[in-house]
């Protein structure tokens, strides 16, 4: 399994999940182009004008490379987005889907209009600005009560970035195309994860995507936010293990 990260995070979101593999399954995790930054001097000349097309191409040559012919594709949120893309260019890779805190829909013109302002808020500020916005509505209620550490570690998963990282990603987001027209041709299984506490992305756009993939199930996470993994571990791989073993 392919595990593709949110944004604006690293494939270090998935330490929970890789430090308990099931018994059968290998699990994957890579870094998404132009995250885990070194800092302000990182520049990398691949970024730019990058589309989920890009970063889908990116898994795709990893696949390639670990001689990976099939997979299943996880991703939360930014990584569901780039699933979508990677199951539209090479649909007969795809074993299955795992889609947490996502939506096919592209992003409304508000959505967009908040992404630019997310745009000048890096470039003016830096990675610790974009966290200080994000993390507060990454995490849900209950989490942001009962597990106040949690929110250090995930500002420090986000300033480790570049500011051309982040921006690169805000880019690929906002122009992103609605994958809701193709649900239908999904023809691998799927789940979709959800948290009920989810203040970016709410259970109805987890509804959607159930209801339109034809062999889709759909588990929602009591009390739990944007990165549900991450928030209840436990219960986010249990829901997992016993999707992958229904596949």
């Amino acid at each position: 399994m392919l595990l593709l990260h949110a944004f604006p995070l690293s494939a270090d979101q998935w330490l929970p999940q890789l430090h308990r593999v099931p018994l059968g399954f290998r699990f994957i995790a890579p870094d998404l182009r132009g995250f885990r930054g070194v800092g302000p001097a990182f520049e990398d000349p691949g970024l730019g004008h990058l589309s989920m097309d890009d970063y889908a191409q990116d898994v795709l040559a990893l696949a390639a490379h670990l001689e990976l012919d099939r997979f299943v594709l996880c991703g939360v949120s930014m990584g569901g987005y780039v699933a979508f893309a990677l199951q539209r260019l090479a649909p007969g890779r795809v074993a299955g889907l795992i889609l947490s805190n996502t939506r096919a829909a592209a992003d409304s013109a508000e959505g967009r209009a908040g992404r630019d302002r997310m745009i000048d808020l890096a470039r003016r500020e830096g990675p610790e600005a974009v966290a200080r916005e994000m993390v507060p509505r990454l995490l849900g209620k209950t989490t942001g009560e009962s597990q106040p550490d949690l929110a250090e570690a995930v500002r420090r998963l986000i300033v480790v970035n570049s500011v051309d990282g982040i921006v690169s990603g805000l880019v690929a987001l906002k122009d992103r195309p609605d994958s809701t027209p193709g649900l239908g041709q999904i023809a691998c299984p799927a789940l979709v994860i959800t948290g009920d506490e989810d203040a970016i992305i709410p259970v109805s756009e987890a509804e959607v995507m159930t209801r339109g993939i034809p062999n889709a199930s759909l588990v929602v996470l009591p009390k739990i936010g944007h990165l549900s993994n991450l928030e209840d571990p436990g219960a986010w791989s249990r829901a997992v293990e016993a999707g992958l073993n229904a596949m």
